[in-house]
């Protein structure tokens, strides 16, 4: 059984790491650098350029790049600085589920945010205070003026997966199947997590909603019975909008992703209670429950809400 954290890659982005020693480079994902976030939004002028990125890559939680760009929105807003709100996103969409693309894309024109998709961040020019993007459907390259700019780095699996060809895939990723959470070519293999190819986001729900699938099968695979979990691609990422708002966005893997909710109500609308449970639930749920493997996911809660179905 696998359970590996990706690696961070700040170094494949030219002038990135020494940038990271001048003012307004931040990024949320680093130890190292994330108490910069708060320092250069506190110390960003009216007027500037604020530029938040996602990379050419699979991350975790595809939706922390957008949490920290409407946080800072909001702060500037409150504070009465007016700003230019840039986000940069490698992706050809603002999210991978419509029903909550179509909320978040109203949110942005409502807020004024200018959205690029399909940019991936090459390269920071300190000097300049330029950040360099590649359009990856023309190959042109575009410069870009910051005073802040928050940077979500690539990243991959831990080289002890990566470097393992028997275990990986092309990518570099566990190779395992996407139901039973076994290896495609090694039945004693298990894996879940980051470091897995699982064609969902890589989340801290979907370990959870894993995590049930797993001790299930493995068990059974150690009693030399057959498997019968199944892993229907649950995942979850708590789009925080602001200091009160939430769009609690539940989806499986198929494709395209579908909503996976737990709540009888419009989970696409921005909510107080969905901001109390991300900053108050959630981190309970993950200390006291997850990791001492007492939470499998939201599944048994689903179905009690809605009557025994199951979406």
């Amino acid at each position: 059984m696998h359970c590996i954290c990706n690696l961070y890659r700040y170094d494949k982005i030219k002038g990135l790491p020494e940038a990271f020693e001048t003012p307004g480079v931040c990024s949320n994902y680093s130890p190292l650098y994330v108490e910069k976030t708060t320092k250069a939004i506190k110390e960003f002028k009216a007027g500037g350029d604020a530029v938040f990125t996602l990379p050419n890559s699979p991350i975790k939680c595809a939706g922390a790049p957008q949490k920290i760009l409407y946080i800072a929105e909001e702060t500037f807003r409150l504070q009465g600085k007016p700003a230019n709100m840039v986000y940069y996103t490698a992706l050809p969409v603002i999210f991978g589920v419509k029903k909550y693309a179509d909320a978040l894309w109203k949110v942005v024109k409502e807020r004024g945010i200018n959205v690029n998709l399909r940019h991936d961040l090459i390269e920071v020019k300190p000097d300049t205070r330029e950040a360099i993007f590649l359009n990856l459907d023309t190959q042109e390259k575009v410069v870009q003026h910051y005073d802040l700019l928050h940077v979500t780095p690539y990243m991959n699996a831990a080289p002890v997966v990566r470097d393992c060809k028997e275990l990986s895939n092309s990518e570099g990723y566990l190779e395992i199947d996407k139901f039973t959470l076994q290896h495609v070519r090694y039945p004693n293999v298990f894996g879940l997590g980051d470091c897995t190819n699982l064609p969902t986001s890589k989340t801290a729900a979907a370990v959870a909603g894993q995590f049930g699938v797993l001790r299930k099968n493995l068990g059974a695979v150690l009693d030399g019975k057959p498997m019968k979990g199944v892993y229907d691609g649950y995942t979850s990422c708590p789009l925080v909008t602001g200091k009160n708002s939430c769009i609690l966005a539940e989806f499986d893997f198929s494709a395209p992703p579908k909503p996976l909710e737990t709540f009888p109500v419009n989970q696409a609308k921005e909510r107080s209670s969905m901001y109390l449970m991300k900053a108050h639930a959630m981190p309970f749920l993950y200390w006291q429950g997850m990791l001492r493997g007492f939470w499998e996911g939201p599944a048994i809660f689903r179905k009690a809400m809605r009557l025994g179905m199951s979406k």
